[in-house]
């Protein structure tokens, strides 16, 4: 599900192993609530997934990513320098599997950036030039909406571990 409420995801983290990391992902909360979910969860690191001012990030004390929603090479150029999460612009929030001009990564370092939008295992190796710092994956993973297909993930995993090893 694209939502599930703060108590349902404590419930879930509780059942991981660990040393894993947890992301949850935020459209449009303050930074008190992030914190307060984050904290009342266990979630370790916040997802910023809309666009924030510099007071939001000054008073955020979670642990966070930004997500770039790329309209243009100049929204990847200007965030170079940052760990981020890149993603196609899109008037919805996440989601889509829109994919991203990758033209608009040439001659930029993408060493601290995470790529998302419209990857799956037939078009990764299109990324094997550009040294992303992470992928990120979900819907072309999905057996339906919300429910990952185990075999889908293999395939992705394996696929990318050939083409980056």
């Amino acid at each position: 599900p694209r939502y599930i409420s703060p108590s349902d995801a404590k419930q879930i983290i509780e059942q991981l192993p660990p040393f894993v990391q947890t992301v949850g992902l935020f459209v449009n909360v303050a930074a008190p609530q992030i914190d307060f979910i984050c904290k009342l969860a266990k979630i370790d690191m916040a997802q910023i997934h809309f666009e924030a001012d510099e007071n939001f990030f000054k008073h955020l004390q979670t642990k966070h990513i930004k997500v770039i929603r790329a309209q243009s090479k100049e929204d990847i150029v200007n965030n170079q320098n940052d760990y981020c999460l890149v993603d196609a612009f899109v008037e919805e929030y996440g989601g889509m599997g829109k994919r991203i001009n990758l033209e608009w990564f040439e001659g930029v370092d993408c060493s601290k950036m995470i790529l998302a939008g419209g990857l799956n295992s037939q078009n990764i190796h299109e990324l094997k030039t550009l040294p992303f710092y992470a992928l990120d994956v979900s819907s072309s993973v999905e057996l339906s909406k919300g429910k990952k297909d185990k075999k889908k993930m293999e395939i992705f995993i394996n696929t990318v571990n050939e083409i980056y090893s």
